[in-house]
């Protein structure tokens, strides 16, 4: 009997309370997708690198997993709360009619049960499908050859979805028979009838709290982004973290206290309609979920924030990419070696050789590369950070007292420079005999120097002196990177008295000699595997050190690091919104149950279902729309803070784009839960 019963219950709650079991086959579906990729990371034809960080992404993935499975666990036991509580009454009638709380128990065990089961098949069912799609993704992400793509089940990913659910199941079991064990028959049958009591709070003390709110509130977001320098450290940040959220509480403690007041000054609003209606039953829910709002709240705040600024950060390094590398090679030897140290013979010999003739020395084919540029690159301690920026120093130090202000600054002939740029296919830049132009492509440092070059600093080389051609950096660079990285390179006219001490290093750039891409990737095992290269086991045994950049190794590293990052802030992303859209959805749906009478009481008194509709409608939105402006408010301080950080990574520029598509992604899970919300909760209350 008992079965029965609890399977003819499951089907009755399955019909009122799709949300929740929406919400489990969702969580089933996204954890087993994420924790799937391995099954299809053999069949991707990529680099070994590549395949390391792959395994590095999946890695991580499982510990995140670990985070995400106590997120949902929570929300499960949260949303299982809620439907006990509207079922109250029944459980009543049950120990009326001579059933125990064991046996109570039991059918909520049976109930949980068959709800875990269905939720995790059909779960399992859909992220199995979506998983396809999911390696699809990682795939172009990764750049990698999909001829080997097939369809494919994890095992590993099911077994750790049924486990880690089962866990989240079983904990629900428990919760379910302590509440049962706790419950009087008295209050169950009366449940329908109590009432929530409305703490009709002090006006003032409101007020006073909301200011004292919105003042910490300011003081946190003033830190994040004004005093961003100060709050460098994870011991620093902790304290503004604390403020954020005691202020978010405190915030709408206040509101729920004299947003009633407030609006019972406007007479015509609070006496229009049901206005004063739904007045009462908003000031009633957020007077009593004001901690359950402020979680919601600062849920949705990491959601906006993780998703843009991981979008931004994807977007930005994908873009630099494609500008920061364009040939297949960077190499670069030190000319200068440091004074007491001892070196061989061999290395003392080829610091006085140029970089092509030290690759011919050592049994480099040259007809392996074209497109060859090589320029030497100079530096005097005579000449540092702090020289340059004398008109300004004092002023740029106080602000910025971490930065190496004795570091040398890195000096190259204009038309050393102008080959490069030929070959990088950047522009060229000219000088007069006396002028010097700084090309730096670092916003943060750029923003320095422009500050010292407006002021018209001047350098002094070998007792010449140049001033400055324009008052602000060109954008420019020499070397390779995954992003915007050079601090500044000076460039100085041909005939600056440029001494042979003073060379810093050799640098060339160059093309492999290669059409295809396992050619060119032929050619890279040449500089990259140290172990079967003859050619550095030569250099090896002389002692000499050439380092460089390949194009291929800073694509697979940087996309590496974005795709992981990216892959990561999308799992927490729609696992934080849906989580904060569920709770939200299923303390609507279970008060607009608790509410039912209420709205009865609305229709014998004249009220038609167009205004009673219209007043469900105003209760769901604005319950919705409270914790979404405060995380908007928060997420444009907090995209702001996360930029800064990442300035290195991330470009302000690609932002916007960014926040459009978490915008559309928040719009259409948010929203969606929202439209379900109000659709079921007028059923509910329909006659």
């Amino acid at each position: 009997m008992l079965f029965k019963l609890a399977f003819k219950n499951m089907r009755k709650t399955i019909k009122d309370f799709a949300i929740y079991f929406l919400t489990l086959v969702l969580g089933v579906a996204i954890f087993y997708m994420f924790n799937s990729l391995d099954s299809q990371e053999a069949m991707l034809q990529v680099s070994s690198s590549t395949r390391e960080l792959i395994k590095l992404m999946i890695t991580m993935l499982g510990f995140v997993s670990v985070f995400v499975a106590i997120i949902l666990g929570l929300l499960i036991v949260y949303a299982n709360n809620f439907l006990i509580n509207r079922r109250k009454k029944e459980f009543g009638i049950y120990m009326v009619l001579g059933m125990g709380k064991g046996q109570i128990s039991k059918i909520l065990l049976l109930e949980t049960l068959f709800v875990g089961l269905i939720s995790l098949i059909v779960g399992l069912i859909l992220g199995v499908f979506a998983s396809q799609f999911m390696s699809i993704l990682v795939g172009k992400l990764f750049e990698a050859d999909m001829s080997r793509f097939e369809f494919v089940f994890s095992k590993s990913a099911c077994i750790k979805t049924c486990i880690y659910f089962a866990v989240m199941y079983l904990a629900v079991m428990v919760f379910n028979t302590f509440t049962i064990s706790r419950y009087k028959l008295i209050n169950l049958l009366n449940a329908s009838r109590k009432n929530e009591q409305i703490k009709i709070k002090n006006l003032w003390v409101c007020i006073c709290v909301f200011v004292l709110g919105v003042i910490m509130l300011g003081y946190a977001y003033y830190k994040v982004t004004g005093g961003v320098s100060e709050i460098s450290t994870e011991e620093a940040m902790l304290p503004i973290i604390v403020i954020g959220i005691i202020s978010t509480i405190l915030i709408f403690w206040s509101v729920s206290g004299f947003i009633l007041k407030l609006v019972q000054l406007r007479k015509s609003i609070y006496f229009k309609d049901v206005n004063m209606f739904v007045l009462r039953q908003l000031h009633n829910k957020i007077n009593t979920t004001v901690v359950s709002m402020s979680v919601i709240c600062l849920m949705l705040f990491m959601t906006i924030t993780i998703l843009s600024s991981s979008l931004s950060l994807n977007n930005t390094m994908r873009k630099d990419l494609e500008e920061m590398t364009p040939v297949d090679i960077n190499l670069y030897k030190t000319a200068s070696l440091p004074e007491n140290n001892k070196f061989t013979e061999a290395r003392i010999e080829d610091s006085k050789k140029t970089l092509t003739q030290t690759l011919i020395d050592n049994g480099f084919d040259m007809n392996k590369l074209k497109d060859m540029v090589e320029i030497p690159i100079y530096a005097t301690n005579n000449l540092t950070w702090k020289d340059t920026l004398k008109p300004v120093y004092e002023e740029v130090r106080a602000q910025n007292p971490t930065l190496l202000y004795d570091t040398a600054e890195e000096i190259v002939k204009v038309s050393d420079y102008n080959k490069i740029a030929r070959l990088y296919n950047e522009p060229e830049y000219y000088l007069n005999d006396d002028e010097y132009i700084i090309i730096c492509n670092f916003d943060n440092m750029k923003a320095i120097r422009d500050k010292a070059l407006q002021a018209g600093s001047t350098i002094n080389i070998n007792g010449n002196e140049y001033k400055p051609k324009v008052n602000e950096c060109k954008n420019g660079y020499i070397e390779m990177a995954g992003s915007h990285v050079n601090t500044g390179i000076f460039l100085v006219p041909d005939n600056c008295n440029l001494t042979e001490d003073m060379k810093e290093e050799a640098f060339l750039a160059a093309n492999y000699n290669a059409d295809t891409d396992e050619g060119k990737e032929e050619i890279e095992k040449i500089f990259t595997d140290e172990t079967s290269s003859k050619f550095f086991q030569n250099l090896e045994e002389k002692g000499i050190e050439i380092d460089g950049m390949t194009k291929i190794a800073i694509i697979e590293s940087s996309l590496g690091i974005s795709t992981m990052v990216l892959f990561i802030a999308i799992y927490l992303g729609i696992i934080f919104l849906i989580a904060s859209s569920a709770i939200l959805a299923l303390k609507q749906l279970t008060e607009s149950s608790d509410n039912k009478q209420r709205y009865s009481i609305l229709r014998k008194i004249g009220a038609d279902e167009k205004m009673i509709n219209g007043a469900l409608f105003k209760q769901i939105g604005v319950f919705f729309l409270m914790p979404l402006i405060l995380a908007i408010i928060h997420s444009i301080f907090g995209i702001q803070f996360v930029m800064t950080m990442m300035s290195v990574l991330a470009d302000a520029k690609e932002l916007l784009p960014s926040v459009i598509a978490t915008v559309v992604i928040l719009g259409v899970v948010y929203g969606a839960y929202f439209i379900a919300t109000y659709i079921g909760s007028k059923s509910i209350i329909k006659e």
